[in-house]
């Protein structure tokens, strides 16, 4: 037998699952079950928290204590990309591999990159929003019409300019 669980403790428990749907028991149960939680209403806690993100596979946060579940989305890079391109929800069961084709502005990809500064491993923010621009090239689509790549040579070389924090 392991350590005794203390109820009061806070724990924290991450895991991935597409938004809007109810997040499956079973990959739930082994993790949230020894801590007292019933994996069918964290589901559902789940699935009301990730609605926005609907179709959309985000990572979540479980902040527990006292024997209650606490959901944040802790949305990736590629996932505030896919959700800036407002593409409708797709049937994860009928459309397999899509392609994100659309265009986003300049100014968008740089709130993205503010809002993925703090867990960002760059020095400055220009380097969170090369980051957030690869990240984009990979998605597939474009900034202001322009290859992603085009853009981080633009900031390495000084002609596109990033706003300080």
């Amino acid at each position: 037998m392991g350590p005794k669980f203390d109820p009061t403790e806070i724990k924290e428990v991450m895991l991935r699952c597409v938004g809007g749907e109810m997040a499956a028991t079973s990959s739930l149960a082994p993790k949230i079950g020894p801590l007292g939680l019933s994996p069918k209403k964290v589901g559902d806690d789940i699935m009301k928290a990730t609605s926005d993100w609907k179709g959309l596979k985000v990572t979540v946060k479980l902040i527990i204590q006292n024997r209650q579940a606490r959901v944040e989305v802790v949305p990736s890079a590629a996932s505030l990309i896919i959700k800036a391109l407002k593409e409708p929800p797709r049937d994860r069961k009928k459309v397999k591999h899509v392609k994100h084709n659309g265009n986003i502005a300049f100014d968008v990809m740089l709130d993205i990159a503010r809002k993925m500064r703090i867990r960002s491993q760059a020095r400055e923010l220009s380097g969170t929003l090369k980051e957030v621009l690869g990240t984009a090239q990979s998605v597939g689509c474009t900034v202001d019409g322009q290859d992603p790549h085009d853009i981080i040579e633009g900031v390495d070389d000084g002609s596109v300019e990033v706003p300080e924090e």
